[in-house]
């Protein structure tokens, strides 16, 4: 039995959780133009979190589909850049800053871990299930000059009646 409930504005359907195909929580109705600026706020508060002052790469989100829905109504924003602290020696205060403020606001630190490079980089997945969003930082300490490269990405989103996803 099909379910013809409309996802409301907190992604769910009549009170019930949905998740795309791909298993990524739905998000609820915005245009595309909507959750860019969502998403570029988002990098601009995990900018701020890290605390030290340095350089972000410049790039901008991205469009991509939602693995399992209709590529032309479902979408899904997410922004990749580097940041690289002006002074190595900020790196780790950096590090530091990001893990304990991706506790706060919202966010909830998922996951702090090593991975299994030879440099044992320092890993931090953190969801704010309000903003309906990740962000995964991979500290690179040991690089020369040290940097971290951060993902910001959305949930997937269904644009309103009548549009069409616009693919940046």
């Amino acid at each position: 039995m099909a379910d013809d409930r409309p996802i409301d504005a907190s992604g769910t359907k009549g009170g019930v959780s949905k998740k795309s195909a791909s298993g990524i929580p739905l998000g609820g109705v915005a245009t595309t133009d909507e959750v860019v600026a969502s998403v570029k706020e988002i990098s601009s508060q995990i900018h701020d979190f890290a605390g030290v002052p340095g350089r972000a790469s410049e790039p901008g989100p991205g469009v991509r589909e939602c693995e399992g829905e209709d590529p032309a109504t479902y979408f899904q924003v997410y922004h990749p850049w580097n940041f690289k602290p002006d002074s190595a020696s900020d790196q780790d205060t950096a590090l530091s800053n990001l893990k304990e403020r991706l506790s706060t606001s919202g966010w909830v630190l998922k996951d702090s871990y090593l991975d299994n490079s030879p440099n044992k980089n320092l890993n931090l997945v953190a969801d704010n299930d309000s903003k309906k969003a990740s962000v995964w930082i991979v500290g690179y300490s040991k690089d020369d000059p040290p940097s971290l490269s951060i993902q910001v990405v959305a949930a997937c989103y269904q644009v309103p009646d009548g549009q069409t996803v616009d693919h940046y």
